[in-house]
C-alpha cells in the first residue's frame, strides 16, 4: 500500500521537474514539433535553444561571466565545426587588421601563415605554417622561408593557439618585438626575435634582364593591375622580346586583381569559374578583347609552394589557355573563394565558392604543377644538422651588419672560412650570405646569380625552344586525367 502511494508521488515530482527544465530551454519546441519536416522551423528551433542556453549560462553559472566571451566562443565553435581554415569568426581587432591589410598597411612582422584545423595527417603538432613571407618586411629579413613552422610565439606553443590568437600576437604596435621559434624540416630549430614594423603591402617589382621583361607580383591588391601596366609599358619602351611573370611566394589577395592581371595576357575567353551552392555565386570571369601583352610575346610564369589563391588563378588560367609556360615547383593549393561579412564592428570570413580553371579543374589541396620542375637543392640530414649549427652560431648576420656593401671578393673569403668550419657547400654558403646582405637593405629585384629557377626561364628564352615547349604543354584537366589513369592501372 505504501509503495503504491509513493510511486505516483515520485512520478509526479519527476514529471513536474522535467517539465520545468524543458520549459527553460525548449519552450519554442512546440511549433518546431508541429513542423518537424520543415527545415526552416528546425533552424529556428535550434536558434532558440542556443539563445536559451546562452541566457541560462549567464544567469546560473557559478561565477559571473562576460557575455562577449560566450558570444565569441559560440561563434568560434560554429566556424570551427566547418573544418575549413579559411572560414573564421572575426573579432573587432581581426576586422581592423583585415581592413588595414586591404588598405595596404598594418603593424606586424610580414608573414602569411596557415594552421591545420584538426590533427595533421603526418601526426606532427598543429604548429603554425608559413605560407610565404612578404618581401622587405621583418619576417622576410629574418630569413623565414615558406614551409617553415612557428612552434612558439612569446613562449607559447602555437599548437595550443587558434589562428586568431596567433595573428593577434604577431600583429600589433610597430617597434615592439616578438619572440618566435622556427622549425625547419625534422632537425633544424632556432629562435628569432623580430621587431614589428609598419607593413606597407608591396605589390610589384620589375626590371629588364637583357631583352626580357621581369615582373614580380608580390600580392594582389587594388593597385596590382596599375603597377603591372606601368611595368609592361616600360618593357615596351625597351622593346622587350619576352616576359617572365614571377608569382613565387605570392600568397594571393583580391580575386578581381587576379582577373585583371590574367586579362592582360588573354584575348577574350574564360579566366576562372566559381561554383557555389548559391546560384548567383556561380560566375564565369572572362577576359576582354583588349590584349595588353601581344600574343607574339612569349611568357614564362615562375611558381613555387608559396604561390597560392589568386596567384594560382593567374597561373592556372595562363597554363590552361596555352598562354604561358610554367617553371618552378608545385603551388600551394588553395582553390576556394571567401567573402568577408561585416556586422557592427565584428564580422566573419566564409568560404562561399570554389574556383575552377579554364579546363574545369579545382586545385584545392592539390596545387598546380609546373611544366618544368626546377627545385632548389634539398638538404641531407647531415647538411641540416650542420646548417642548424651555423644558424644557431649566428655567424652570418654580424658579417652582413658590419659589411653592408660587401664585395664579391669579401663574400667569397667569408664563405670559404665558413666552409672550412661547418663543411657546407660553398655555393649554398654564398647564397646564404647574399640573402642576409639583401635582408639588411632594400632587396634587389632579382638575383640571377643564385636563382636557378629564374636562370632556367632565361635559358628557355635564349635556347629558342619556347614554342616547342608550349606545344608539349598540357592543360590541368589533361594532367589530372593522366594521373587518374595511372592510379587505375
Amino acid at each position: 500500500m505504501d509503495i503504491k502511494q509513493k510511486k505516483p508521488s515520485f512520478t509526479w515530482v519527476w514529471v513536474t521537474a522535467t517539465f520545468i527544465f524543458c520549459v527553460l530551454f525548449t519552450f519554442a519546441l512546440i511549433p518546431g514539433a508541429a513542423a518537424q519536416g520543415n527545415s526552416q522551423g528546425s533552424n529556428r528551433n535550434q536558434f532558440n535553444i542556443l539563445q536559451n542556453v546562452f541566457n541560462f549560462i549567464l544567469d546560473n553559472y557559478v561565477e559571473e561571466i562576460d557575455p562577449n566571451l560566450l558570444f565569441e566562443g559560440a561563434m568560434n565553435g560554429m566556424f570551427g565545426a566547418l573544418d575549413d581554415p579559411y572560414s573564421t569568426f572575426l573579432t573587432e581587432s581581426d576586422m581592423k587588421d583585415l581592413t588595414d591589410t586591404t588598405q595596404g598597411s598594418f603593424g606586424g612582422v610580414g608573414l602569411n601563415i596557415t594552421q591545420s584545423v584538426g590533427p595533421r595527417p603526418d601526426g606532427k603538432p598543429r604548429y603554425v605554417e608559413v605560407v610565404s613571407p612578404i618581401e622587405d618586411t621583418p619576417g622576410w629579413r629574418a630569413g623565414i622561408n615558406p614551409g617553415d613552422f612557428i612552434s612558439e610565439i612569446n613562449g607559447i606553443m602555437t599548437d595550443t593557439l587558434t589562428m586568431e590568437e596567433v595573428l593577434s600576437i604577431l600583429r600589433g604596435t610597430p617597434g615592439e618585438s616578438v619572440r618566435i621559434v622556427i622549425k625547419r624540416g625534422d632537425r633544424m630549430e632556432f629562435p628569432l626575435t623580430i621587431t614589428r614594423a609598419v607593413i606597407e603591402v608591396p605589390t610589384a617589382k620589375h626590371a629588364m634582364i637583357g631583352d626580357v621583361g621581369y615582373l614580380k607580383l608580390i600580392t594582389f591588391t587594388p593597385y596590382t593591375a596599375d603597377r603591372a601596366r606601368d611595368a609592361i609599358n616600360e618593357f615596351k619602351a625597351h622593346n622587350y622580346k619576352g616576359l617572365i611573370l614571377d608569382l613565387r611566394n605570392n600568397y594571393g589577395g583580391r580575386l578581381d586583381a587576379a582577373i585583371h592581371i590574367a586579362n592582360m595576357f588573354l584575348e577574350g575567353g574564360l579566366v576562372v569559374r566559381t561554383r557555389s551552392r548559391i546560384r548567383m555565386e556561380n560566375r564565369d570571369f572572362n577576359a576582354d578583347r583588349s590584349l595588353f601583352v601581344p600574343a607574339d610575346i612569349p611568357v614564362i610564369v615562375l611558381i613555387n609552394k608559396g604561390s597560392a589563391s589568386a596567384s594560382e588563378i593567374v597561373a592556372g588560367a595562363l597554363k590552361d589557355r596555352g598562354r604561358a609556360f610554367l617553371v618552378g615547383e608545385n603551388t600551394f593549393g588553395k582553390g576556394s573563394v571567401q567573402q568577408v561579412i561585416p556586422m557592427s564592428g565584428i564580422g566573419f570570413k566564409l568560404t562561399t565558392a570554389r574556383y575552377f580553371t579554364p579546363s574545369d579543374v579545382n586545385i584545392d589541396k592539390v596545387g598546380i604543377p609546373p611544366d618544368r620542375e626546377i627545385k632548389f637543392p634539398e638538404f641531407t640530414e647531415d647538411d641540416a644538422d650542420k646548417l642548424n649549427l651555423l644558424i644557431n652560431a649566428n655567424r652570418i648576420p654580424p658579417f652582413a651588419e658590419q659589411n653592408p656593401q660587401a664585395t664579391a671578393a669579401q663574400v667569397e673569403t667569408f664563405a670559404r672560412a665558413l666552409e672550412s668550419e661547418f663543411h657546407l657547400d660553398l655555393s649554398l654558403l654564398k647564397r646564404l650570405i647574399r640573402n642576409e646582405l639583401n635582408r639588411t637593405t632594400i632587396s634587389p629585384v632579382y638575383d640571377l646569380e643564385y636563382d636557378i629557377q629564374l636562370q632556367e626561364a632565361i635559358n628557355i628564352f635564349q635556347s629558342g625552344n619556347y614554342q616547342n615547349l608550349m606545344q608539349s604543354s598540357r592543360t590541368l584537366k589533361a594532367l589530372q586525367e593522366e594521373a587518374e589513369e595511372r592510379k587505375a592501372s
